[in-house]
């Protein structure tokens, strides 16, 4: 079996144990502690992992290619497009928690148990689908 056939195996397997995770877990009524590390360490952290993500890099490398960024070196244009979506995902995600934080306390916890359910159920959807992908190329 090729590379693709055991990706597609374990990450179906995987999708569909946090999807039935998800599922089936209740939603906790009280927000998470914070932990003891401060925010710059967790900016790091988040940093390191997005960074090292596969599918960033071969974002970063689609745009790239699809913008001609990879034929001639303009670094000028390189640095706007990963400047500009730098912004944006910081923009993004600084409205996405903060939305959060005001909305937490005014959803019930049969709203949440909600939201677990239908998202345990798209993420076991595409777990089921990886798994039937692959198995089709066998």
């Amino acid at each position: 079996m090729n590379q693709r056939v055991w990706l597609g195996l374990f990450g179906g397997l995987f999708l569909c144990y946090l999807g039935a995770r998800t599922l089936l877990r209740k939603p906790s009524d009280e927000a998470a502690a914070p932990g003891k590390s401060n925010s710059s360490s967790a900016y790091l952290t988040t940093l390191f992992l997005t960074l090292t993500n596969p599918m960033t890099i071969l974002s970063f490398v689609a745009v790239f290619a699809g913008f001609g960024l990879g034929s001639s070196p303009d670094y000028f244009s390189a640095v706007t497009l990963v400047a500009g979506v730098f912004i944006g995902s910081a923009a993004w995600w600084l409205l996405l928690s903060s939305s959060v934080a005001l909305l937490r306390h005014k959803l019930s916890l049969a709203w949440m148990s909600a939201v677990n359910r239908l998202s345990g159920t798209i993420i076991l959807a595409f777990g089921i689908y990886a798994l039937v992908s692959t198995a089709r190329t066998l």
